[in-house]
């Protein structure tokens, strides 16, 4: 294991965020948003098998025999653990290994905006967090968990595939599942969990109308649910949970929704101008009376001007959340223009402008 160990090691020690092992090219690790050769030494599929295997139980190696696709988690020592993938391909086998620190950061060093641990602080209801693969959401979700688990007594029931984050008892009692080790299903995790006497429930991913279903019943019994969907903003957010439905379902799913969702925080990463490394993004979604009106009658196109009325009571819009990061010089406009919801508008903020036009001076020079 030692091979795969000092890959681990090197990746840890560069501040990356993953390791891609795939046949015909070098170890590859993502810094700062990009990825980098690790040398020049390009590994065959045996090679490959070889540093991948070992880490395996006897269960996950004839999963992955049989299926070419296995997720599963890996302590490194006490240094991190890693979200895995095994994969097969036309040229071997591959893997990609995602860096999960051991120290859960706080809100505070996340830099979160209000709103986020305003949602940390609720008692009920679903919160859904969501953003493209590799936003850093798992890390959001982890600060919000570690918020509750520091600030008041409780129990809190993570619902993983795999387990990411493994949080330490403070004031709560916590449980962690495993998908496919622990319970068969997301499905199976969330039904068994409201006999469970939990006070707050994540669910990893909301997979299927069936799961996305659970969750919201759940949050309806005065649980507080978070969980993640892959999409880019409020108002798609609520689009695609409700889309998840055959049409005949989707006006009660409307409802239940309208009754159960208390907030939706898109996020997005971006490499700093400033210094090393990257920052969010966030558009914050806060529940209240009038967001369930616009749910039950299918007015999610309203959402953005609604959050910009709500900015005083936390929250804030994608574009917005870019504008400000770009005024402080945190992050290159070119860059937050590339991850702006409407970005005809974007360019016209003065202080992107200013930037974008001295690029196109720049260029012409």
């Amino acid at each position: 294991m030692s091979g795969i160990a000092a890959l681990f090691d090197r990746l840890l020690e560069k501040g990356g965020s993953d390791l891609h092992l795939s046949p015909g090219y070098p170890p590859m690790l993502r810094l700062r948003g990009s990825l980098v050769a690790d040398g020049d030494k390009a590994l065959s599929s045996p090679e490959i098998e070889r540093l991948l295997m070992p880490l395996l139980s006897e269960h996950q190696r004839k999963q992955f025999q049989s299926t070419g696709d296995l997720d599963f988690a890996h302590a490194h020592g006490t240094k991190a653990r890693f979200r895995a993938n095994y994969l097969k391909k036309l040229t071997g086998v591959g893997a990609v290994f995602r860096a999960i620190p051991t120290i859960i950061k706080t809100l505070d060093e996340l830099g979160v905006p209000l709103g986020v641990r305003k949602l940390a602080e609720l008692r009920n209801g679903l919160v859904l967090v969501t953003g493209p693969t590799g936003s850093g959401k798992s890390t959001t979700l982890a600060a919000m968990i570690d918020h509750i688990n520091k600030t008041r007594p409780g129990h809190i029931l993570t619902i993983e595939d795999p387990v990411e984050f493994v949080h330490q008892p403070q004031r709560c009692l916590i449980s962690h599942k495993e998908v496919g080790e622990h319970v068969p299903s997301f499905l199976d995790a969330i039904r068994s969990a409201g006999r469970e006497n939990a006070d707050v429930i994540l669910v990893g991913e909301l997979r299927g109308a069936e799961t996305m279903k659970a969750a919201l019943q759940l949050a309806s019994f005065g649980i507080l649910i978070y969980a993640t969907v892959h999409t880019n903003s409020a108002g798609a957010t609520i689009d695609r949970y409700v889309n998840a439905f055959p049409a005949e379902q989707q006006p009660q799913v409307r409802g239940l929704l309208a009754d159960s969702l208390v907030g939706v925080v898109a996020q997005q990463l971006l490499p700093r101008a400033d210094k090393p490394g990257r920052v969010a993004a966030h558009e914050i979604l806060m529940g209240n009376y009038a967001l369930s009106a616009l749910i039950r009658e299918a007015k999610t196109q309203q959402i953005g001007s609604f959050i910009q009325q709500g900015a005083g009571e936390g929250m804030q819009g994608m574009d917005a959340s870019l504008e400000k990061l770009v005024s402080a010089g945190t992050v290159k406009a070119q860059d937050a223009l590339e991850k702006a919801l409407d970005k005809e508008n974007f360019a016209k903020y003065p202080s992107v402008a200013a930037q974008l036009r001295g690029l196109s001076s720049d260029g012409l020079g």
